[in-house]
């Protein structure tokens, strides 16, 4: 049963600010696949949304003359998975965004929605940071763009107003060109399974292929929200490909993380998927990036 007191479905954009803006209670729904879990649990009971689902300002993915990438946030994760777009520019995200749910739900839930529930295990979330993502929220007093890696504030929470609207996610040029990338998830099952772990790595190489430019490493999972190993990231800038620097990249992941025990899976065992995930994505992210692979 959906326990729902109001309905309202806006026309545009300033019509579900205006709308949310009326009803402090008032929240946005677009695909569903989260707000109407919660409210058929009863977590939502009595709730009142305002729908920006059809809105076209709100829908798909466009690349500018000067490479930026904008994925408007109602686009869903199906339509990016197989956009040529996303494919040509980033492929990780194409991938990450392919894990979520199954069929049905990548037909209907959205990137925007995926990354505003604040959630540690979604699959969109560490690619983003590693992406470096800027996000452009709109509200009665206009629009403000918040880098990714301060858009959450906690499990669950981000500085996202309950008047604001996630218009679109930005992603400049000089933050996927050159880099290679691997998105990693494990589940205790092999599909429409939320992420026990997902861990996310960039790698940008020297001109001879041996030596790390820049690494990217991002956790979802490993923390209460999505985050980056920025200090394990700078300590092997320049560092020569080798199976040593794996090594020194899954040690450094590991004093960064901070994990916790639910019922999907220990501490413990959290920990040693953020090496063993740490390993496999740096790997491959190095092969993707035209490095070695026998490293």
């Amino acid at each position: 049963m959906y326990d729902i007191e109001k309905y309202y479905q806006a026309t545009g954009v300033e019509d579900a600010i205006r709308a949310l803006c009326e009803d402090e209670r008032a929240m946005v729904i677009s695909g569903g696949s989260d707000v109407l879990i919660q409210c058929r649990e009863g977590r939502l009971a009595g709730c009142s949304l305002v729908s920006i689902h059809g809105i076209e300002e709100l829908m798909g993915i466009e690349e500018t003359g000067d490479g930026e990438i904008i994925i408007r946030a109602a686009t869903v994760f199906s339509h990016i998975a197989n956009s040529p777009v996303i494919q040509r520019t980033m492929p990780m995200l194409a991938y990450a965004v392919d894990q979520v749910g199954g069929p049905q739900i990548r037909n209907i839930g959205t990137i925007g929605g995926n990354v505003c529930n604040g959630v540690t295990s979604a699959d969109s979330a560490s690619s983003l940071w590693a992406l470096n993502a800027t996000l452009e929220l709109r509200g009665p007093q206009g629009t403000r763009t918040v880098p990714i890696r301060d858009f959450y504030t906690g499990a669950g929470k981000t500085v996202r107003k309950q008047n604001e609207i996630l218009v679109a996610i930005h992603i400049e040029k000089k933050d996927y060109d050159g880099f290679g990338g691997c998105y990693l998830k494990y589940g205790k099952r092999e599909a429409m399974e939320i992420a026990t772990l997902g861990c996310a790595a960039m790698t940008r190489l020297t001109p001879d292929k041996t030596a790390l430019q820049e690494l990217r490493l991002a956790y979802g999972v490993a923390a209460p929200t999505p985050m980056r190993c920025w200090n394990t990231e700078a300590a092997v800038q320049g560092a020569r490909i080798d199976a040593e620097l794996i090594e020194r990249i899954a040690t450094g992941a590991l004093s960064e993380v901070k994990p916790r025990t639910s019922w999907r899976a220990s501490r413990e065992f959290r920990l040693q998927l953020v090496s063993e995930l740490c390993r496999r994505a740096v790997r491959q992210a190095i092969i993707n990036a035209g490095g070695m692979a026998d490293v």
